[in-house]
């Protein structure tokens, strides 16, 4: 290789080496809880609706699903784990969808707050 090469072949490896070591998604890092842990998202990054039923659970309600604040069981492990009773549920409205749809935030009594766009298979820890 040519000597005027090896700088531009160092350069390209050393951003390969930086995004695989911080991750490719700008709007989301590694979670609170280590590497295995869920990624975060700052809350003006979450849809709309997403932020509207935050402000309802700031709120205390009303709530416009009856299963908005019920038991999340975490059944999955996918969330840090607590006894059962330690997070709730509450649906983010999905428009278009003519059900509940797949968006939900999950609430932790230690105030932390967690997002899913995907029926609970990952979630994103929600900075505030």
């Amino acid at each position: 290789m040519p000597p005027r090469f090896v700088p531009r072949v160092l350069a390209g490896l050393l951003v390969c080496l930086a995004v695989l070591l911080t991750g490719c998604s700008p709007s989301s890092t590694a979670g609170p809880h280590g590497a295995g842990g869920p990624a975060t998202e700052r809350e003006s990054r979450l849809p709309p609706e997403a932020r509207q039923t935050l402000a309802l659970i700031d709120r205390g309600g009303p709530f416009p699903y009856a299963r908005d604040g019920a038991v999340f069981g975490n059944f999955e492990g996918r969330l840090p784990r607590h006894p059962r009773g330690y997070y709730h549920e509450y649906t983010v409205p999905t428009p278009g969808s003519r059900d509940r749809g797949a968006r939900r935030l999950v609430t932790g009594q230690g105030h932390e707050i967690y997002y899913s766009d995907d029926h609970y298979n990952s979630f994103r820890a929600v900075l505030r």
